[in-house]
């Protein structure tokens, strides 16, 4: 049975960090992705963790489609073996291509892009531009601080509540993949009232 995720786009990073637990967090999303007939869209690297959660969705017989721009296509090292690569001109072709075929997005550990990438389309959530649910996984505490940014950030009114509960963060696998299909979109009112100007 096709899942109500049928594809997840998992940012992630295109290194393997100082921790095997980063290696093994995509090996076990990986296969709870295979688990539920979810198929993965990713940036398209055959190393680090991006490899990593590919070649565990490969392995298990799952469609996996990468999206990697032309200038990082030898810096990343495309995968070549995967279901589908697609190479395109830019990051930003990349980003809306990705989030053109996800029905979902998941942030494993990662650095500068995956950040960017997450907080992306948790900004276009948070704008209405899309319903699709926005998820982060802790492995071993990795977003302890961000997560404790982001509560700040509504402590101090730049971010209403509503908009921070859009960023579903979970420890461990299972129970994110499942907040992810039991997700119901919280109506997203205007941005900014005068009161608030």
């Amino acid at each position: 049975m096709k899942s109500s995720l049928g594809n997840i786009a998992v940012y992630c990073g295109s290194s393997s960090g100082a921790s095997p637990a980063y290696r093994d967090s995509a090996t076990k999303l990986g296969q709870a992705m295979l688990a539920r007939n979810i198929g993965l869209v990713y940036g398209g690297a055959s190393i680090g963790v991006m490899g990593q959660i590919a070649d565990t969705v490969l392995q298990g017989g799952g469609q996996v489609t990468g999206v990697i721009p032309e200038a990082l296509a030898g810096l990343e090292i495309a995968h070549s073996d995967i279901s589908e690569l697609i190479v395109v001109r830019s990051m930003h072709e990349r980003k809306a291509l990705m989030a053109e075929r996800a029905d979902g997005f998941i942030a494993l550990p990662g650095g500068l892009g995956t950040m960017e990438e997450l907080f992306e389309v948790l900004t276009w959530a948070q704008l209405g531009m899309h319903n699709k649910p926005c998820a982060m996984l802790n492995v071993n505490g990795y977003y302890d601080s961000l997560v404790g940014l982001l509560d700040t950030m509504v402590e101090q009114g730049f971010v209403k509540p509503l908009h921070r509960e859009l960023l579903l963060v979970e420890n461990e696998v299972s129970p994110l993949l499942d907040r992810m299909q039991q997700y119901r979109p919280p109506k997203v009112d205007k941005i900014i009232s005068k009161a608030e100007t």
